[in-house]
């Protein structure tokens, strides 16, 4: 079984580089995000030196919601503190909608706030929800986005079923997370700035320094771009692709439920 595997062949699942019971990995995630919650947007800047408000841009730009009086529905999954939501409705006509879900209470509660402060409570709700078993029926969404999400799914394949079967046909699938840098140097700065730097900030900053390694573990487990392109196929999706971005150190995958 690939390193990546979240599930280990043992009844095992990957906590970062621990293992750990994998009916107790959720519990473990869930416990990272009421942590870090109210701090998710800085914990973004420094894993990311910021650029993660210039990928997000592109990759909300990819939803291409119609801009006019058209219905258009979007799901955010592990969208919990509203950014890919917010950003959505900026850009889309007044009866394109969107749903937050999360597993985090902690994390959707920042979110319910964000929208309310915005004014956007009647086109963005909010929904308590597990990835991997989405309570919602089936194609009912034109487009479904996870953006630094999927990697903490205890069982990827499972999740990417349910964007399928949530999808109507012709619906899109959109998601945007850390990946392998794959330019030369850069990848040892990044290793760098992952394993040294990111940790003491998330200490300094946030008051934790755990969860903050945890996350940059993750990500080093998250499958690589083309095998995670393949997972994306193999649940039914077609026109799959993905576009690295600053050399690999995220990546934007993308398929259509035909």
């Amino acid at each position: 079984m690939d390193e990546w595997q979240q599930k280990t062949a043992d009844g095992k699942a990957s906590f970062g580089f621990r293992e750990v019971s994998e009916g107790d990995r959720q519990g473990l995630v869930n416990q990272v995000f009421a942590t870090v919650a109210e701090r998710y947007d800085l914990m973004n800047d420094l894993m990311s030196g910021g650029l993660h408000r210039l990928w997000k841009r592109d990759f909300v730009s990819l939803i291409n919601a119609p801009r006019g009086d058209q219905p258009f529905r979007l799901i955010d999954v592990a969208g919990g503190t509203g950014d890919i939501a917010l950003r959505y409705a900026a850009q889309s006509g007044p009866n394109a909608t969107a749903v937050i879900c999360d597993i985090s209470a902690e994390m959707l509660d920042v979110g319910r706030r964000r929208v309310e402060a915005a004014g956007l409570a009647s086109r963005i709700s909010c929904v308590e929800g597990n990835a991997e078993a989405l309570p919602f029926e089936t194609a009912t969404f034109d487009a479904y986005t996870i953006a630094f999400g999927i990697r903490n799914v205890t069982h990827i394949e499972n999740a990417l079923a349910e964007a399928f079967r949530i999808l109507r046909p012709g619906g899109r699938f959109l998601v945007l997370e850390f990946s392998e840098c794959q330019v030369p140097l850069l990848d040892r700065l990044y290793d760098f700035h992952s394993f040294e730097v990111i940790p003491r900030l998330g200490k300094v900053a946030a008051g934790a320094e755990e969860p903050y390694r945890y996350l940059v573990e993750s990500i080093r487990r998250f499958p690589r771009q083309e095998a995670f392109a393949t997972m994306i196929r193999e649940a039914g999706f077609e026109r799959v692709n993905y576009r690295n971005l600053t050399g690999g150190i995220a990546a934007i995958h993308s398929g259509w439920k035909i």
